[in-house]
């Protein structure tokens, strides 16, 4: 193994450290099992952190079936840790590969979902009202929705065996959650939150939700075009058509 590859363990607390804190700072856990939900998923991040530029267990554990199934590879090069990208036969940089760029879509719009939720969540509790706006008019649990598309996005960019474990648990753990803040919400916003639930699913979108709000852009997009058009047409022109 090259001497830069792995054991960069500064590294390691970096970036467990930043994304620790940068999850912190949406998730917030107040309860026993709030704080067990988020001890996991840091352990996540620790672990995923700690494969990518600590010690490669995975590959260790693999190496024998690796070597045999692809000996042209050099499985403690760093590159090869992109595991995906090696075992589809990727030959160019990893790092631009469509399993990375897929994990960057993911990443990045779990982030973005996760900005666009807490907003919303936060006026809301601001004021005492039921959080309805934003991305709480597609999905009941946005927030929840995000942590797991940036678990995902890490997978795709780095899969090792522990994460790979520690995903269900976090699925089940979340799941659990949701229920427990549905009953505390129900009980604090009555007929108001059920009637919001009755129409709003609880993690994926309703298909014909996307649609109508696709079609609603479009709309407000040629509706725009039209007006921007009629100021421009001159005055006597206008006129004319009556």
């Amino acid at each position: 193994m090259e001497p830069s590859s792995y054991g960069l363990w500064f590294l390691v607390v970096v970036n467990s450290a930043v994304f620790i804190i940068f999850a912190f700072s949406f998730f917030r856990p107040t309860t026993r099992r709030d704080w067990r939900s988020f001890g996991v998923f840091s352990a996540f991040l620790v672990a995923l952190f700690t494969e990518m530029y600590g010690f490669p267990l995975t590959i260790y554990f693999l190496s024998g079936w690796l070597q045999t199934n692809y000996p042209q590879t050099d499985w403690l090069a760093h590159d090869s840790g992109h595991l995906l990208e090696m075992l589809f036969g990727w030959k160019s940089n990893p790092h631009f590969g469509p399993f990375h760029f897929l994990s960057f879509l993911f990443i990045g719009g779990g982030f973005v979902l996760l900005a666009a939720a807490w907003r919303v969540l936060h006026r809301s509790q601001q004021v005492g009202v039921l959080a309805q706006d934003g991305p709480y008019r597609r999905l009941r649990h946005p927030q929840y929705v995000g942590f797991v598309m940036v678990l995902i996005g890490f997978l795709f960019q780095w899969p090792t065996m522990l994460t790979l474990a520690m995903l269900p648990v976090l699925l089940v753990m979340y799941w659990r959650l949701a229920l427990r803040e549905e009953r505390e919400i129900e009980a604090e916003f009555g007929d108001t939150y059920r009637h919001y639930a009755a129409r709003v699913p609880r993690f994926v979108p309703r298909l014909q939700d996307l649609a109508k709000n696709t079609t609603l852009k479009a709309d407000h997009v040629s509706a725009k075009h039209d007006l921007k058009e009629a100021d421009d047409q001159p005055i006597s022109d206008r006129g004319a058509n009556g």
